[in-house]
């Protein structure tokens, strides 16, 4: 370990800037400190505007060569920085777990896999990118994407590595250059991924890494005269501070933000896949977007599914994520975890009631919560709480169900457990979401697109989306006839 390296479970991490392809330090730091135990990682690079021009005029500079380098060429790369993440599993899964908490046999088996995924899909898609060309009045149009310019990709800290590669693989194939930022409570992965692009031939300012408090760098990434593209994955307050910043240039966004998204079970659904369903949404202790945390039953069924929903969350085990039998892992940070607390305590005290939690664990845990008894129009009901806290209420039928379902600001995702298909289709067409899954949860396919509507985002990404957002959109049209005959 040197000065500005630390050592993460064997894992060597750099913990300074990448900036066209040097490291960088900053003359201060920010602490990273582990959700597991408290402890504390190491002390990180801490960015300032000066950092942040820097990474923006890197950006630029590499641009030209890089939207001008093949779509064949540029896929094989990012097939390469697939390939450097695959060789590298273990040691991100390690460390992320590490850095955020989330359990080490997911990051094992699904979310770095997904990783090395997000690269290769965006490569292949590239080689594909393809729109019929038509014809108007004998005058032939050709629609093509081209590279917008740099842009500012800024993560969350619920699954880093997979939400950063899911920008910077779209937005480095449609030939722009990256400036990332990732989130300050779990810098470590955005660091590696640095180094394995570097190995796999990415050419230096193509894709650059900037850390630190967003409150003192986003205003000079997201502000900037020379960024074209920012995309944003996070609070709906912070995504305001982003728009209004990016606004006096007109900059476009993409904005995936909260949700408070709703489970309907109704009568006719398998209730053992409906509790299943309902009790996955602790996953990630509760810190996913996507989760359906208000859970709405129809009457004749609710205190059964209530009694096997209560019976399967208390057999879940809370503990260190590293260990191979824990279900749910700690919070991400003391703040997140008051913030929690702080939600049940104020339903409780306005007359709700626990069925299941309801309280903190040691440390950073807090324990699986169901509360019932809550108003529609209450804090807990209408607020993204993103912690393991899920409401239950009840419907008398398909039109109240919707009602309820729909009645939030958001409208990020949504879940319906049924077993009549015409019911199924019939709720889904009503329900206001940018994704619904029915008698499943949190299948996901790069080829859809995906965002929220309402409060839950601006802009969808995925498939051809992601081009159309990260590229300038041109439709040539040329006419029959006009040119000088060399034959």
């Amino acid at each position: 370990m040197t000065e500005h390296t630390l050592t993460v479970a064997g894992v060597t991490v750099d913990t300074r800037h990448w900036i066209g392809g040097e490291r960088v330090a900053s003359a201060r730091t920010f602490t990273d400190v582990s959700p597991i135990d408290g402890a504390v990682i190491g002390e990180i690079s801490r960015g300032t505007p000066v950092e942040a021009a820097a990474a923006v005029a890197a950006a630029k500079a590499a641009f030209p060569a890089w939207a001008a380098t093949s779509r064949a060429e540029r896929a094989r790369l990012l097939h390469a920085v697939a390939d450097g993440v695959e060789k590298r599993i273990e040691e991100l899964a390690i460390v992320e777990t590490t850095d955020n908490g989330a359990l080490l046999r997911s990051h094992r088996r699904g979310v770095m896999p997904r990783v090395a995924h997000n690269f290769r899909f965006f490569a292949d898609r590239l080689l594909t990118l393809a729109h019929e060309d038509f014809e108007t009045r004998g005058h032939a149009n050709h629609v093509s994407w081209d590279p917008a310019g740099p842009s500012v990709l800024i993560t969350p800290w619920n699954a880093p590595l997979m939400l950063a590669t899911w920008k910077v693989a779209p937005a480095l194939a449609a030939g722009n250059t990256v400036v990332l930022k990732p989130a300050e409570w779990t810098p470590l992965t955005a660091s590696l991924l640095a180094d394995i692009a570097a190995e796999a031939g990415l050419p230096a300012g193509v894709l650059n890494v900037v850390q630190g408090y967003g409150s003192e760098i986003g205003d000079a990434l997201t502000s900037h005269p020379d960024v074209r593209r920012i995309s944003f994955t996070g609070s709906v307050p912070t995504a305001q501070r982003i728009a209004a910043s990016a606004a006096a240039r007109l900059t476009p966004l993409s904005l995936e933000l909260g949700g408070k998204s709703p489970l309907l079970v109704f009568a006719d659904a398998d209730l053992d896949l409906a509790v299943d369903l309902a009790v996955e949404q602790y996953d990630n202790a509760g810190q996913v977007c996507l989760a359906a945390t208000r859970i709405l039953v129809e009457d004749s069924v609710a205190e059964e599914f209530t009694q096997r929903f209560v019976d399967k969350t208390t057999a879940l085990r809370q503990g260190d994520p590293r260990d191979e039998s824990t279900d749910i892992g700690p919070n991400i940070h003391p703040r997140q975890l008051e913030k929690i607390d702080g939600f049940v305590r104020r339903a409780l005290e306005a007359g709700a009631r626990a069925v299941v939690g309801g309280h903190r664990g040691d440390g950073q845990y807090y324990a699986p919560t169901l509360l019932t008894d809550v108003a529609q129009d209450s804090e807990i009901v209408q607020e993204e709480v993103f912690g393991p806290v899920l409401t239950l209420q009840t419907f008398a039928d398909e039109e109240e169900a919707v009602r309820l379902a729909n009645d939030t600001r958001f409208g990020l995702a949504a879940t319906v457990a049924t077993g009549d298909r015409e019911r199924a289709e019939r709720v889904t067409a009503r329900l206001v979401a940018g994704t619904v899954w029915v008698n499943c949860f949190f299948v996901r396919d790069l080829r859809a697109p995906f965002g929220g509507s309402r409060h839950s985002g601006v802009g969808r990404e995925g498939g051809t989306w992601s081009f159309d957002f990260y590229c300038d959109l041109k439709n040539t049209v040329t006419a029959p006839k006009g040119f000088e005959d060399h034959g």
